[in-house]
C-alpha cells in the first residue's frame, strides 16, 4: 500500500517534459507573486512569511510524500524540530545572527529527519502512518517536558534576531521577515527542482513506482530514502527557522500533529509529486483560511471542507495538476 491509497485523491501529477528555461519561469512566477503579495498585502506581511514557512513544510513532505511515496502524519516533528533549534541557540547560546539561526534550524531539522526517518521508514503502509504519529507525539511530549530548554507549554521567548546582515532589522512590520522569507524559498526551490531533474531524484521516483523492481536492479532503496528524509528535514528545518525568526517565539503548535494533517491536507489541494502543487496548495489553504475565518468565524471550517471536498470530487490531481493536465489536453487540441 502506497502513499495513494492512504491519501485517496492524492495522486502524482503529469510531469510534461519540461525544459530548463521552465525552471526559470517558475521562480520568476513565485518572485511575481511574493511582490503582487506585498502590494495586496502591505499590512499582513507576518501573514505572509507564515505563510513562506508553511511552504516549506509542505515542499519538505512533497519529497517524502510525492516523490518517494512514503506515507507519513508527522512531518510536523522536523518542522518543530528546525524552529526549536533556531529559537535554542538565540534564547541559549547568544546565536541571533539570523542566517545562523537558519543555519541552526536547518541543521536541527536535518537531524529530526535523519532519526524520524529511521523509525518511519521500518514500516510499510498503514504501518508507516502509526509510525509517523507516534513520532511527532513524541517530539510533542519531548518539547513539553524539557520546559528548561523549550519553554514548554508557555514557548520558547526571549528570541530577538540582529539586524540581517547587520543592515536590515527586523520591524514590527514584518518587511525584513518577508524579504528573507521570499529568498529563501527562491533558493529552497531552485535546488530542490535540480534535485528533481537529478539522478537521485529520478531513482526517487522509481522507487515511488515500484520498489520491488528497483531493489532488484541493485539500487539502494532504503538509504535512498532515509537520503531523501534527510533533505526533507533540512528544508523543513528552513522553514522552522524562518517561524521562529518572524515570530519571535516557539510553541508547542509548532510540533503537532494538527499541523502535520493541514500539511498533508495542503499538499492534496495543489497536487502531489509537484513542487509548485505543494506551494499553490499552502497559498490557496491558508489565504482561503484566513478570509474565510475573518468573514464568518462561526462556520468557516464547514466552507474550508466544503472547499476540500469540491477538491477531492472534481479535481483528483489537484488545483495545480488539475490545471496542469487541461493545458496539456488543450495543447494537443
Amino acid at each position: 500500500m502506497n502513499a495513494d491509497h492512504l491519501t485517496g485523491a492524492a495522486r502524482p501529477v503529469a510531469r510534461p517534459r519540461f525544459s530548463a528555461s521552465a525552471d526559470w519561469i517558475g521562480l520568476a512566477a513565485v518572485l511575481a507573486a511574493a511582490g503582487a503579495g506585498y502590494l495586496l498585502f502591505p499590512d499582513n506581511l507576518a501573514l505572509l512569511t507564515r505563510i513562506i514557512g508553511m511552504i516549506m513544510l509542505v515542499l519538505s513532505l512533497d519529497l517524502v510524500t510525492g516523490f518517494c511515496g512514503v506515507a507519513t502524519l508527522g512531518h510536523a516533528a522536523l518542522f518543530g524540530a528546525g524552529a526549536y533549534a533556531a529559537g535554542i541557540a538565540a534564547a541559549h547560546f547568544g546565536i541571533s545572527d539570523p542566517v545562523a539561526m537558519i543555519a541552526a534550524g536547518s541543521a536541527g531539522g536535518a537531524l529530526a529527519g535523519l532519526l524520524s526517518g529511521s523509525v518511519i521508514l521500518r514500516g510499510h503502509g498503514l504501518g508507516q502512518l502509526v509510525l509517523s504519529i507516534a513520532i511527532v507525539n513524541l517530539f510533542h511530549e519531548a518539547a513539553n517536558k524539557a520546559a528548561g530548554w523549550t519553554g514548554g507549554s508557555d514557548g520558547l521567548t526571549d528570541i530577538a534576531p540582529t539586524p540581517l546582515f547587520g543592515v536590515f532589522a527586523f520591524d514590527l512590520w514584518g518587511h525584513t521577515a518577508y524579504a528573507l522569507g521570499v529568498a529563501l524559498l527562491l533558493i529552497v526551490l531552485f535546488l530542490l527542482q535540480r534535485l528533481a531533474r537529478s539522478p537521485f531524484g529520478m531513482l526517487c521516483r522509481g522507487i515511488r513506482q515500484d520498489p520491488i523492481r528497483v531493489a532488484a536492479m541493485g539500487a539502494p532503496v532504503s538509504k535512498t530514502l532515509l537520503a531523501m528524509y534527510v533533505v526533507s528535514g533540512l528544508v523543513a528545518g528552513v522553514g522552522g527557522g524562518l517561524n521562529a525568526i518572524s515570530t519571535q517565539v516557539v510553541g508547542l503548535d509548532s510540533v503537532s500533529f494538527t499541523l502535520s494533517a493541514s500539511a498533508l491536507v495542503m499538499l492534496v489541494l495543489g497536487g502531489t509529486g509537484s513542487l509548485y502543487g505543494a506551494i499553490v496548495g499552502t497559498v490557496v489553504f491558508m489565504l482561503f483560511e484566513d478570509f474565510v475565518s475573518a468573514a464568518n468565524p462561526f462556520h468557516w471550517l464547514t466552507i474550508v471542507g466544503a472547499l476540500l471536498v469540491l477538491v477531492v470530487l472534481f479535481a483528483p490531481r489537484g488545483i495545480f495538476g488539475t490545471s496542469v493536465r487541461l493545458l496539456e489536453r488543450s495543447r494537443r487540441r
